[in-house]
């Protein structure tokens, strides 16, 4: 009788266990299948989102653009503020300087053209800042300082007949006569070489600045644009290629900083840079293409881009 109930026992204890297991088995099979279910929405989901319209975060109220296109007088087409602010719906305007949505940049196009400023043999689509919108003969000089910064790729660039890439001026800061200056040396405009001028060469970044021929000469010698010359120029180690980099250029009186990516500087503080504290200046920024080799081209981009005094 003892070992019957044994038995039943034993039974009973199995059947038990037996239940319990198959009840998980079910309950891991449904999760399972929930879950394949739930990725199933999800991944449709994702393919019905739209792609995020971005936009560059620069204000260019305070910018006039340079085309590589002549207007009707046979001269560069600029475009001033307030005008320039509703420029991604200016015809002209289009094929050179553009809204990249899907990054949130704006892109400047330059390519070889019979549209050249005065004293260049190349073109460009590039900024110009005015202090007071609409109004070139407001500047600023060394003393009054002021600050550039700017995020920026190559998107495009075409190559040599030697296979290297052409060149490109991304950044500026150009000097100008004003009007007594001017007059003074007897010009018929106001141009003064540009300091600084940062290049994109190569995947690098290269640096040019302006010497002085005799450090004796005179105020007004100081004014002629013989009266100075290139330096050797500094080419920053690092190489940004086509990958997004920042650039930031500060400048005070006798002092040009120029910081690159944050963690690379290249500092001009020298008797040059104090007698520079004679001119006004203006920076600039965007694509002004070094070459003039048939079917090349550049499109740079800015995410960014701000300026301070």
């Amino acid at each position: 009788m003892k070992k019957f109930r044994k038995e039943i026992l034993v039974f009973l204890l199995i059947a038990f266990i037996s239940v319990n297991v198959t009840s998980q088995n079910v309950g891991s099979n449904v999760t399972e299948s929930d879950n394949k279910i739930e990725k199933k929405k999800s991944k449709k989901k994702k393919k019905g989102r739209k792609k995020k319209v971005k936009l560059p975060k620069i204000d260019l109220s305070h910018w006039k653009v340079t085309l590589p296109i002549a207007n009707e007088k046979g001269k560069p087409y600029e475009i001033d503020p307030p005008e320039i602010l509703n420029f991604a719906n200016i015809e002209v305007a289009k094929p050179y300087m553009y809204i990249d949505s899907t990054k949130g940049a704006i892109v400047f196009h330059a390519m070889p053209t019979d549209s050249k400023t005065k004293n260049t043999k190349y073109t460009r689509s590039e900024l110009r800042e005015q202090m007071v919108p609409g109004d070139n003969n407001t500047n600023w000089t060394f003393k009054q300082g002021g600050t550039m910064k700017g995020k920026i790729a190559m998107e495009e660039v075409t190559r040599d007949s030697d296979g290297k890439y052409h060149r490109v001026i991304i950044m500026q800061i150009h000097g100008r006569l004003t009007n007594e200056q001017r007059d003074l040396i007897g010009e018929d405009d106001n141009n003064a070489p540009p300091i600084l001028k940062i290049y994109w060469d190569k995947g690098k970044i290269r640096v040019k600045t302006k010497v002085l021929k005799n450090l004796n000469a005179s105020e007004t010698e100081l004014l002629h644009e013989d009266a100075w010359d290139n330096d050797e120029g500094f080419n920053f180690e690092q190489e940004v290629g086509f990958k997004k980099f920042t650039l930031e250029v500060q400048v005070s009186d006798g002092k040009m900083l120029i910081i690159l990516n944050n963690n690379e500087y290249k500092s001009y503080e020298s008797i040059h840079i104090k007698k520079w504290g004679i001119f006004e200046n203006y920076f600039k920024a965007g694509n002004y293409f070094q070459s003039r080799d048939e079917g090349s081209f550049a499109k740079v981009k800015f995410y960014e881009l701000e300026v301070s005094h």
